[in-house]
């Protein structure tokens, strides 16, 4: 076997292994998209942006617990979802590092305290962009703060994924504290 031959065949085995991390990353929704992906049933959202002190950490803290999530969010943009003059949902827009860098995403929560949708907006990592599939996300319709969230407990795991999986449902879990701290708690529904 001539180098050439060599050099074309560890070329191709290298773009076959490499292939499937392509793709993966990206932008998949936009903030002012974000919202209607996971509440398309509003017909207005209201737009909020919660500061986050070491108060309203340790409240999140408290309703997660046992799970263990980031809290470096500076703030949260949430929105206020109404059908004409109802509110139907909130939505949260969270961070929660994957395996090595931020997943950004959309939670949203009915008025019940359950989750309505989640929707990933961007991922950046090379491995395992499948937590963006329907298909995946739909298992957290209608959880609340009191499911796991969490793989091989109520939540199917992604192969190759497990970090980002984990992280969807630290994630989804910190978006329930949020909306029932700041807008359930205050309406007298939590």
């Amino acid at each position: 076997m001539s180098w050439k031959n060599l050099y074309g065949l560890i070329l191709l085995a290298w773009i076959v292994v490499a292939l499937p991390a392509w793709g993966q990353e990206g932008v998949f929704l936009k903030e002012e998209e974000a919202p209607k992906a996971v509440l398309p049933e509003a017909t207005a959202f209201e737009r909020r942006v919660i500061p986050s002190d070491g108060k309203l950490q340790e409240m999140i803290k408290q309703r997660i617990s046992p799970t263990k999530t980031s809290l470096w969010e500076l703030s949260y943009t949430t929105f206020i979802a109404k059908k004409v003059a109802s509110i139907i949902g909130y939505a949260v827009v969270v961070e929660e590092i994957g395996k090595h860098r931020p997943i950004t995403f959309i939670v949203g929560v009915g008025t019940d305290g359950k989750v309505k949708d989640v929707a990933l907006m961007v991922y950046r990592e090379p491995y395992g962009g499948e937590v963006k599939d329907e298909r995946f996300l739909a298992q957290y319709q209608g959880k609340d703060l009191k499911a796991p969230l969490a793989p091989y407990r109520d939540i199917r795991n992604v192969t190759g994924a497990t970090l980002s999986v984990e992280a969807v449902g630290r994630g989804t879990k910190k978006a329930l504290a949020l909306v029932e701290i700041v807008y359930l708690r205050a309406a007298g529904k939590q």
